[in-house]
């Protein structure tokens, strides 16, 4: 069934296209969009306790007692994304009744999403599932496109599932109460999606980042829109990561590298992404002949964001060894998404080790010295 927004967003995907609502005060009238889907014996609402203290009244406006009476309250540090917390929340579904009619209702982040819609693939094999994202990186990127999944000690996202949600509810107002941290954070993924999809996007950013720092609603909800409509573009060509799908990993085998070395307690998700994307732009210039003038304008809107955890202290081989761990790698060959321009990205292989292990060395300065102070990478 159709949402009641006719401004909804569609993705497509194998198992039945799903719409994105991507409004202020969406949350407001969340059972009414969801109730569009069908009916279900019963909703459960899976969150954590912080996001659930920040936004119940918030949510309970939407979602009524009526409507979603069982609250499942779990973990959402990066380092609780694991199998551990997927048996938890099976286990507090069974005993809340949960069944293959039932639907279970993500609201939170991006480790509420990722963990509830894995456990909303595999139990009872699989019950019906909707995101309501409540970060800034939610919003924009993780919870469209049906990637589901939990980490491993040895990496990121090595366990999971494609497994669509019904439906995505995302309200700029949920942002509200979002730590300054976080909201930074996910400006990494807004950013991205102008360096491998829009350059009228990054100029955007450039433009109006002030305001957007400050929340300027008009300012949000546009680049928030449209972030949603270029991943649901891509993914709806390329559900299983194939090919083109992969374009919007830009700077993410340095990020996921780096979290897994700094065992996810040191970057914020976002944070991580934006060191990452920084190596990818030099990475760019050494082997996509990005220009340097392009890798100055990449480096500086991240720098814009503002302060992120320091390089950590870590050996070159170390960050090597978890990237060699990253899905696109190719029998533990390292594949990198770059850009040679602003708007259009690929996947590169064959790259030489020893031009990576220099990107690292190159990596720790790039917030505190210019770009141009650090010369050719090969030298």
């Amino acid at each position: 069934m159709k949402s009641v927004n006719s401004n909804a967003i569609k993705v497509r995907a194998a198992t039945g296209d799903y719409e994105v609502v991507c409004k202020r005060g969406v949350l407001r009238r969340a059972d009414r969009e969801i109730a569009c889907l069908g009916k279900f014996s019963s909703a459960h609402i899976l969150s954590s306790p912080k996001v659930w203290r920040a936004l119940e009244k918030q949510i309970r406006r939407g979602l009524p007692l009526s409507f979603a009476k069982h609250v499942h309250l779990f973990d959402d540090a990066e380092a609780a994304k694991n199998l551990f917390s997927v048996e938890k929340l099976a286990s507090m579904l069974i005993r809340g009744g949960a069944d293959r009619r039932s639907l279970l209702i993500a609201v939170g982040g991006g480790v509420v999403g990722d963990v509830g819609g894995f456990v909303a693939s595999s139990y009872l094999r699989g019950v019906a599932f909707v995101q309501i994202p409540t970060t800034l990186v939610a919003q924009v990127d993780s919870a469209i496109g049906g990637k589901t999944g939990v980490n491993l000690t040895e990496g990121k996202n090595l366990v999971g599932a494609f497994y669509p949600p019904r439906l995505v509810l995302a309200d700029p107002e949920a942002l509200a109460t979002l730590p300054d941290r976080e909201f930074r954070g996910g400006l990494a993924e807004v950013i991205k999606y102008g360096v491998v999809a829009d350059p009228a996007l990054f100029a955007f950013l450039e433009k109006h980042m002030d305001s957007i720092l400050r929340r300027d609603a008009n300012a949000l909800e546009h680049v928030i829109r449209r972030s949603v409509e270029i991943k649901a573009r891509v993914v709806s060509q390329d559900e299983r990561e194939s090919g083109l799908r992969e374009i919007l990993n830009f700077g993410h085998t340095f990020g996921h590298a780096l979290e897994s070395v700094t065992r996810y307690r040191r970057f914020r998700h976002g944070e991580a992404i934006a060191w990452g994307m920084m190596c990818a732009a030099l990475l760019g210039h050494e082997v996509a002949r990005m220009p340097a003038d392009t890798v100055s304008r990449i480096v500086a809107l991240v720098r814009r964001i503002g302060p992120l955890p320091a390089w950590p202290p870590v050996k070159v081989t170390e960050i090597l060894a978890a990237m060699h761990s990253d899905k696109k790698a190719r029998d533990r060959n390292l594949r990198f998404v770059l850009s040679h321009k602003i708007g259009q990205a690929e996947t590169i292989g064959g790259i030489p080790e020893k031009t990576v292990e220099c990107i690292l060395r190159c990596a720790p300065h790039l917030f505190v010295e210019p770009v141009e102070s650090l010369g050719n990478c090969n030298a």
